[in-house]
């Protein structure tokens, strides 16, 4: 998927962007020189994730998006940007920097009250908002469709290839179809209707169809998708920590309740 070019975040308008890539830049200066210091390099990263500010930082290589719909925190590409910086410099082992990133693995065991003090209670409500709205939004879409496959029949699929599942997921979550569902983020939000979607945007798509979900439903059906999401979720994880050899996964450690957690600032 190519990426486009969208009106930014009201949050991001209120300062330059070259001003917020320069307090960026800063950081991680000062994360590189406390490694160079002899300091562990994941306890300066925890630190570093408390105190950053910036909700987007675009460099010659890539944009970086830290922060979706003003309150969910991305805090692994936070970790991405600072951990690529740490190995290019030779400060971090590639090895730790892959399990960490593409496998969601802690270099040390951490129990859930620890992360959160780490990187303080602000950073962690922000990262339980993405948890919730985000990787929460994907294991219901993923559940959704799972289902509708055994309901049609694993051994259709294969010969409908004009059939989109997608379709039928989204109109059985949400009441209507994707193509419609996106117009109206996009219009809601300012960004251009094209034919094209980037990684970053379906994130902010996913986030808010997340708050739409929660809104509009009736709440006895919002706790309903949300428990079948979460039991999606935990398998989800249980297959990462065995194929990590039980390694502690990064992030929320997710648990079956019946209410619903909402966004909070």
């Amino acid at each position: 998927m190519s990426d486009e070019t969208t009106s930014p975040e009201p949050d991001e308008q209120q300062r330059p962007s070259a001003l917020l890539n320069h307090d960026a830049q800063e950081r991680v200066e000062d994360f590189l020189l406390a490694v160079r210091g002899g300091r562990p390099w994941f306890e300066v990263l925890l630190e570093t994730v408390e105190a950053w500010e910036v909700p987007v930082e675009v460099t010659e290589e890539r944009e970086y998006r830290y922060l979706y719909g003003g309150e969910a925190f991305d805090w692994l590409v936070l970790a991405q940007r600072l951990c690529d910086a740490g190995a290019d410099a030779g400060l971090i082992p590639r090895a730790s920097v892959d399990a960490l990133l593409l496998e969601e693995q802690l270099p040390e065991r951490m129990e859930e009250e620890e992360f959160k003090e780490r990187i303080g209670p602000a950073k962690y409500r922000a990262h339980l908002n993405f948890i919730y709205g985000v990787r929460l939004e994907e294991a219901l879409q993923l559940s959704v469709e799972l289902r509708i496959q055994k309901e049609r029949g694993g051994g259709l699929l294969a010969h409908d290839r004009r059939w989109d599942p997608m379709n039928d997921v989204f109109s059985r979550i949400y009441g209507s179809d994707r193509d419609t569902l996106l117009h109206e983020f996009r219009e809601a939000s300012g960004r251009l209707q094209v034919n094209r979607i980037s990684l970053t945007e379906l994130t902010d798509f996913t986030y808010w169809l997340f708050k739409r979900r929660v809104t509009v439903q009736d709440p006895a059906r919002v706790a309903s998708d949300t428990r079948l999401a979460m039991l999606t979720l935990q398998d989800l994880q249980e297959l990462k920590r065995a194929r990590t050899g039980g390694g502690v996964v990064a992030g929320a450690n997710i648990k079956i309740v019946d209410t619903v957690a909402v966004p909070t600032r």
